[in-house]
C-alpha cells in the first residue's frame, strides 16, 4: 500500500512563475515515474508541463492535449521522453486509459496525466501528485504584491506531494526554495 513520503507546498504568481517549478520538477523526474496533475481549467497545468518538458530536454511544443488525449515528447538527447496525456474527456479509470498503452510507455517515459486524479493511479505505487489551486481569502497576495506587478489572478497555491517509496528522498521539499 503507498503511503505519502513527502509533500510541499509552493505559491507561484505568474506563469513564468508555473514554468519555472516544471523546470525544476524535471530535475528530480526520471524514466518511469508517474505525474498526476489536478487543477481547474485554467489553472496552470499545461504550464507546468510545458516546464517539464523544456527541463526534461524534449522535442515539440507542448501543448494541451485536449483533443488527441495524449501526446509523445521523445527527448532531444539521452534522456527520458515525455508522455503527456489529458483524461478530461475520458470517464472510467484505467479500463479506457488502457488503449492509451500508458503501462507500456511508463518505464521508458515521463508520463504526466492532467485530470488522472482517480483514473490512473494504479498504473504505479509510486507517483507525484502535484494540485494547483488559485490562492484565495488569506492565501491571496496583498494588495501591495498586485500594484508592484503581481497579478491576483495569476497566483495559484501548488501543493506536490510524492507518493510511494520512489518520493521519500527526491527533494520534493527543495522545490519550495526555489
Amino acid at each position: 500500500m503507498s503511503t505519502t513520503a513527502t509533500q510541499t507546498h509552493v505559491t507561484v504568481k505568474s506563469p513564468d512563475q508555473m514554468q519555472e517549478l516544471g523546470r525544476r520538477l524535471a530535475a528530480l523526474l526520471r524514466p518511469g515515474d508517474l505525474v498526476l496533475l489536478t487543477g481547474e481549467l485554467g489553472a496552470g497545468k499545461t504550464t507546468l508541463t510545458r516546464g517539464l518538458g523544456e527541463g526534461l530536454g524534449v522535442r515539440g511544443a507542448v501543448t494541451s492535449p485536449t483533443f488527441v488525449i495524449a501526446r509523445v515528447h521523445p527527448p532531444l538527447s539521452g534522456g527520458p521522453a515525455l508522455v503527456h496525456v489529458d483524461a478530461y474527456r475520458l470517464g472510467g479509470g484505467l479500463d479506457e486509459m488502457e488503449d492509451l498503452d500508458l503501462d507500456v510507455s511508463l518505464p521508458d517515459s515521463v508520463v504526466v496525466v492532467e485530470w488522472g486524479d482517480g483514473k490512473v493511479e494504479e498504473l504505479s505505487d509510486d507517483r507525484l501528485h502535484v494540485v494547483i489551486e488559485r490562492a484565495v481569502g488569506a492565501d491571496a497576495p496583498d494588495p501591495l504584491d498586485t500594484a508592484l506587478g503581481s497579478d491576483v489572478d495569476d497566483v495559484r497555491e501548488v501543493t506536490v506531494t510524492g507518493i510511494g517509496a520512489r518520493w521519500a528522498d527526491a527533494g520534493v521539499p527543495e522545490l519550495a526554495a526555489g
